[in-house]
């Protein structure tokens, strides 16, 4: 199997929503953009897929190496394969994809957060860093787009956090800062025993709260010169935000199931921003 159909169907088969926003992109940002997901796939997967912790660690420290190697001339995993060769033309860089390997790692080592700063530091190395790199793959022109891009990143991370709490209970991972939990009143053991309250709906609520203000200030910050290269970032902001409130919209009842949207209204939401150029 070729590096790039290896890539794409990894990217496909992910069922992620990210793929719809790599649809409308022209040959050559698409294939640059999914090599990066299926890269970003590979490591994340590593984790979610831990049963030993210690094999785990193997796998990322391999991983680490396999990016020195790749920037070195010599990959050998086609998901790299597929990769180097768009790194100098959309200028992605070594510690970039190093930092998404630092990112994933940490949820090896931890599985709380003693409050929102912390969480931050989480989530800027597993989002924000991939939404800079996507922003160069899609077109960034102006310096301002990189906050832009760090800031949305940290929106759609909080809305797969709030969306995930169930199924990262499971693996005895809770993401909501452990000062927060402190502030609603909501035990951590009713959390990893999926128990809804009135004070989990309130402390959901206040995540979500954050959430919309990080979609707001990413829309701010996104200059009207880049307005038209970064439409697929803004079609991820338009399916998140979505699900969000349809989060919102079912009580947070996320313990006991996952919240989805079909596959044809993330393809609608895309389609309507890149035609519409409407969230």
């Amino acid at each position: 199997m070729r590096p790039e159909q290896y890539v794409q169907e990894k990217a496909a088969g992910s069922g992620s929503s990210f793929y719809y926003a790599f649809l409308f992109l022209p040959a050559p940002r698409r294939a640059a953009i999914t090599a990066f997901y299926a890269f970003c796939r590979e490591v994340d997967d590593v984790v979610d897929d831990a049963v030993d912790m210690g094999v785990a660690a193997t796998k990322l420290a391999w991983w680490s190496q396999e990016v020195n190697r790749a920037f070195a001339g010599n990959p050998s995993h086609p998901a790299m394969q597929a990769l180097l060769p768009h790194a100098a033309a959309y200028g992605i860089e070594e510690r970039q994809l190093q930092d998404v390997i630092a990112g994933c790692r940490m949820d090896l080592e931890q599985t709380r957060y003693l409050d929102y700063p912390n969480l931050e530091r989480y989530c800027h190395l597993v989002a924000g860093v991939v939404g800079e790199v996507a922003a160069r793959i899609f077109g960034q022109q102006a310096v301002q787009t990189t906050q832009y891009a760090h800031t949305l990143g940290q929106a759609l991370q909080l809305t797969n956090i709030i969306r995930d709490v169930g199924e990262d209970a499971l693996r005895g991972r809770i993401y909501l800062p452990v000062s927060e939990l402190q502030q609603f009143d909501v035990k951590a053991h009713d959390v990893l025993k999926r128990q809804y309250s009135e004070r989990f709906t309130a402390l959901m609520q206040f995540q979500a709260r954050r959430a919309h203000a990080l979609y707001d200030q990413a829309l701010q910050l996104l200059p009207d010169q880049d307005r038209r290269s970064q439409k697929p970032g803004l079609m991820m902001a338009s399916i998140y935000r979505t699900l969000l409130r349809e989060i919102e919209a079912a009580d947070f009842q996320v313990l006991h199931q996952r919240v989805r949207l079909t596959p044809l209204r993330k393809l609608w939401l895309a389609w309507r921003v890149q035609a519409l150029g409407r969230m």
